[in-house]
């Protein structure tokens, strides 16, 4: 299909054609198998906090462990550099098959990596550990994968809008943005699947490596479907007329106005996308198994309904911005979403877990302690008795307040209920957890207290948040930015928004409720984003779907004038 009759077929105003459809499938399908080797490590973070880091602060341990998730999400953006480049002087199509095989043997590597210490593994024996080697070796295959994927999510989403008719692109490229979901989707399940058929020992131990092995039958395939595909287009036509760009990098992010819509699109769309996208989808899952408590099989089911309930809402919000506009779906979306985030995670509280509401309702609690010896919860700090007092109500779930002693005095824990004020003198946990549960706190959510209609509402409404940010951002990123430099000027924008600013949230989050002793103090994070996101979008950036890519300069942004 050439350029010309593309053209012909988005003014005759019809649906995709036959063509259409199998590269809309084909480059879906690829980035399903690419999010679901990312999103395998942030699903299984908490099992590598225990294998593949120093024992002692589980708190810290945990944080590594996002520090090593997070770290995949910050380099994307130089993936994005890398890759975009490579797409806009070479050609979308082979970029991208480039990127899905880096991740997919990333992603085998990571299921045959020895651990911080020695441990047996069925049919092969005993590995012996490998110390401080093991988290090198694993943060360095992370970060290849964040390369790959900063390399392939710009390809696949200007590959298929390259295709498409101009009145119908939002609804085109609505289908990659599922894949993440749906990636996430699999990974739940494959994960669920071998939970379920293995005893919790095993699985910890060695049995969370097969879905990371999985991986290598996925890549084989992605490569076979993306191999049948041609270049796009519009791509071509702009070669054979010798207009592409020989600079990109520098036209891009150097030269005025290109680089002044870089930083729009990542201040006025896509921060704020990025942090509705992985509370409503991550932060919750962690929120669920972490605070409160919930069996992360059962956590799993949650989540999966939510996301198969939510995930054709992508293609319902891509439709509606081929009619209606992208930039006012995302920023209401943003917007709405940092409005309600503490009245929905309050929810969640009380109809996962109203055992624990009622406890922290009506029992406060308060960790005495030198402040002087508390330190920020580190893998390469030694914890202290404040740090580690600190660490066992944070990893119970449990809001306190910190309360200053005198220097060099030992923690102590005081729990005051309406009825009783008993103080434990000195940090010992075994006897902290004995006295909280004593006093009433469930160390587990009880199943049958769950009310499933209203835990699957509020999941959904927070899917279909994503939706709202997520459906329209990759037409409105295609059409922001001209042919010659537009894998690049929209691959780095995208992934530092999702790569820097949302893949730190569960590392930023976790951070902040330890530090403050709040359970609900992490959502300040994509809450700020947000609203950031919302204000400059609505004044520095302008509606894009009337954009004609394939002869327009494809730049829509216009200083001062908010979009309609």
């Amino acid at each position: 299909m050439t350029a010309a009759t593309m053209h012909e077929t988005s003014a005759r105003g019809r649906g995709l054609n036959k063509e259409e459809r199998f590269v809309v499938f084909a480059s879906s399908l690829g980035t399903v198998f690419e999010w679901y080797d990312f999103y395998l490590y942030a699903i299984l973070a908490p099992f590598f906090a225990a294998l593949f880091f120093p024992a002692g602060n589980e708190t810290a341990a945990l944080l590594s462990a996002f520090g090593t998730y997070a770290a995949g999400f910050l380099v994307r953006p130089f993936g994005a550099i890398i890759f975009g480049r490579i797409g806009d002087l070479v050609g979308r199509k082979y970029t991208f098959l480039i990127t899905i095989m880096v991740m997919g043997a990333s992603t085998f590597a990571v299921g045959l990596l020895p651990t911080f210490t020695t441990h047996n593994v069925p049919f092969i024996g005993e590995i012996a550990g490998v110390g401080w080697t093991a988290p090198i070796l694993l943060v360095s295959l992370r970060l290849l994968q964040g390369l790959a994927l900063g390399g392939e999510y710009g390809g696949a989403a200007t590959y298929v809008a390259e295709h498409s008719p101009q009145n119908r692109r939002g609804y085109a490229t609505s289908f990659i943005q599922t894949t993440a979901t749906l990636g996430m989707f699999l990974a739940l399940l494959i994960i669920g699947l071998c939970r379920y058929y293995m005893v919790a020992k095993d699985f910890a131990e060695w049995g969370w490596r097969l879905p990371f092995l999985v991986s290598l039958l996925l890549l084989i395939f992605s490569v076979y479907i993306r191999l049948k595909l041609n270049e796009t287009p519009i791509f071509q036509k702009m070669k054979e007329e010798g207009k592409g760009s020989k600079r990109p990098l520098i036209e891009s992010f150097f030269k005025y106005p290109n680089n002044k819509y870089v930083l729009l699109a990542l201040l006025g769309a896509t921060a704020g996308q990025g942090v509705v996208w992985y509370t409503g989808q991550f932060y919750a899952l962690f929120f669920l198994t972490l605070i409160l408590k919930v069996d992360p099989l059962t956590a799993y089911q949650m989540i999966g309904i939510s996301l198969l309930i939510g995930t054709p809402f992508f293609i319902f919000f891509g439709w509606l911005s081929d009619r209606i506009g992208r930039l006012k779906i995302i920023l209401a979306g943003c917007l709405i979403a940092a409005l309600t985030y503490f009245p929905l995670f309050g929810a969640l509280t009380h109809y996962v877990n109203p055992d624990l509401e009622k406890f922290q309702q009506t029992t406060q609690l308060t960790v005495t302690v030198d402040k002087a010896t508390c330190q920020l919860s580190a893998p390469w700090n030694i914890p202290t008795p404040c740090d580690s007092a600190r660490d066992t109500l944070t990893k119970a779930g449990l809001s306190f307040t910190t309360a200053a002693g005198a220097a060099g005095s030992a923690p102590s824990l005081t729990i005051k209920s309406s009825s009783d004020t008993k103080t434990v003198e000195g940090f010992n946990a075994p006897q902290w957890m004995a006295a909280l549960t004593a006093a009433g706190y469930p160390p587990k959510a009880d199943p049958a207290k769950f009310n499933w209609l209203m835990i699957e509402a509020i999941l959904v409404i927070m899917v279909i948040y994503v939706t709202m940010v997520y459906g329209p951002i990759a037409a409105f990123l295609v059409e922001l930015f001209p042919t010659r430099i537009r894998y690049t000027s929209m691959s780095l924008p995208y992934h530092i928004g999702n790569g820097w600013f949302g893949g730190i949230l569960p590392l930023a989050a976790t951070a902040l409720v330890a530090a403050t002793g709040d359970i609900y103090f992490g959502l300040w994070y994509p809450i700020v984003v947000a609203v950031m996101t919302y204000v400059i979008g609505s004044i520095a950036l302008a509606e894009t779907k009337d954009t004609d890519i394939i002869e327009g300069s494809g730049q829509a942004v216009q200083p001062g004038v908010v979009a309609r």
